[in-house]
């Protein structure tokens, strides 16, 4: 699956209650948006995916949409941005802390 329909479906599975609420609040028939799931976003057309996007807050960094960033992420770079080398490294060392964590539960389930 294409980063960009990775994001897509992660931000509808946390921002909203199911595909069929993101259909109806994004105007975008279901089968169209299922089908954007399935078979990935790349191939809805330009409005589709840009009216996708946008309701979810996800911005592409680069003309060729390598990278994407949603609103929290976005925030959280500008904050980290923001901190001086002691911060940062407070910062790399609970990422690294909880990423050990995260990785963990993952391997238990």
């Amino acid at each position: 699956m294409d980063n960009l329909t990775t994001i897509v479906r992660e931000e509808i599975a946390r921002q909203y209650r199911s595909v069929r609420q993101f259909a109806f609040a994004v105007g975008v028939p279901l089968s169209t948006i299922n089908s954007a799931l399935h078979n990935g976003v790349g191939g809805s057309s330009f409005d589709t995916v840009m009216k996708i996007c946008k309701l979810l807050g996800i911005k592409a960094m680069a003309d060729d949409a390598a990278f994407y960033l949603t609103d929290d992420t976005e925030k959280l770079l500008t904050q980290y941005a923001q901190l001086d080398d002691f911060g940062r490294h407070t910062v790399a060392s609970v990422l690294q802390v909880e990423t050990e964590r995260c990785a963990k539960l993952k391997n238990i389930d």
